[in-house]
């Protein structure tokens, strides 16, 4: 079985306050996008050893420590799985802030609960994704989500942006997440953030804002300038993803954001119909 695991962006992130155990609660909308990895599982013959296999970006982790061998492991371990051969090609960069590594493991857990027939439900499967990575739980359902909690407690959320182009602007810098969490002061939002997402792209700057933005544009003034250049272009609204080093760009066409993409020589750049 083939699958191709996707992207998603951050449509604004508050960081509310740290819990005692030392995660924080954040509010955010996560919404899906196709820029996708690869995931192909098939079964192995008798005697073989169950195997991940990586290609395309360079994965820093080993096999047994991926999200990816660790969702198959947790099924395995539940339900007495077979051994399995897994490849994954990764095309969705690492440290983006782009969930790349969370799709991967719930697009595994989705995969294997078809292949092997286990009758698990959404809600199951997003309770066992969640305990692999905060935002894991949201690929199971795939569709524009509210995020509460540490990004867990997900409701539907009304937010289209069908026909839109999305520009991602992925530079050669990379933003650690732990150290992002550990320069944010949390607070209580200004604004609400599901009122401001129902309001249209174009008065969604300065009320949709993403609060990890202050230190790490402070940290690498490059990003700062990247969302800058993307308003200059023609952007409805541009902010970073995440924690990571993304910064996307929504614009009314392709034309414009392909125009935009074509300036950004030293950075890696998506070109995205949604």
């Amino acid at each position: 079985m083939i699958t191709f695991p996707n992207a998603k962006i951050n449509l604004g992130l508050n960081i509310v306050e740290r819990r005692p155990d030392g995660y924080h609660n954040i509010e955010t909308v996560f919404y899906p996008v196709p820029l996708t990895d690869i995931l192909e599982i098939v079964p192995v013959a008798d005697g073989e050893q169950a195997s991940l296999t990586c290609y395309g970006n360079p994965v820093d982790c080993p096999p047994e420590k991926n999200l990816v061998m660790r969702a198959y492991r947790l099924l395995q371990e539940r339900y007495g799985l077979p051994p399995v051969a897994i490849h994954l090609y990764k095309h969705i960069p690492d440290g983006a802030g782009l969930g790349g590594g969370s799709s991967d493991a719930a697009h595994t857990l989705v995969m294997l609960n078809g292949m092997f027939e286990l009758g698990l439900s959404d809600a199951e499967l997003a309770s066992m994704a969640a305990t692999l990575g905060a935002d894991c739980a949201f690929f199971i359902y795939n569709r524009p989500m509210m995020a509460t909690g540490i990004g867990d407690v997900l409701s539907p959320v009304d937010v289209d942006l069908k026909g839109k182009t999305l520009l991602l602007v992925k530079p050669s810098v990379g933003v650690d997440t732990r150290t992002a969490y550990s320069r944010v002061t949390p607070h209580v939002p200004l604004a609400d953030l599901s009122n401001t997402i129902a309001l249209p792209v174009i008065a969604w700057d300065g009320l949709l804002t993403n609060d990890f933005e202050v230190s790490v544009f402070s940290a690498l003034p490059q990003l700062w300038l990247i969302k800058a250049q993307l308003i200059d272009a023609g952007a409805s609204y541009a902010a970073m993803s995440g924690s990571g080093s993304t910064i996307f760009g929504i614009f009314d066409n392709d034309k414009l954001a392909g125009a935009a993409a074509d300036t950004f020589t030293d950075c890696a750049t998506f070109v995205l119909q949604l």
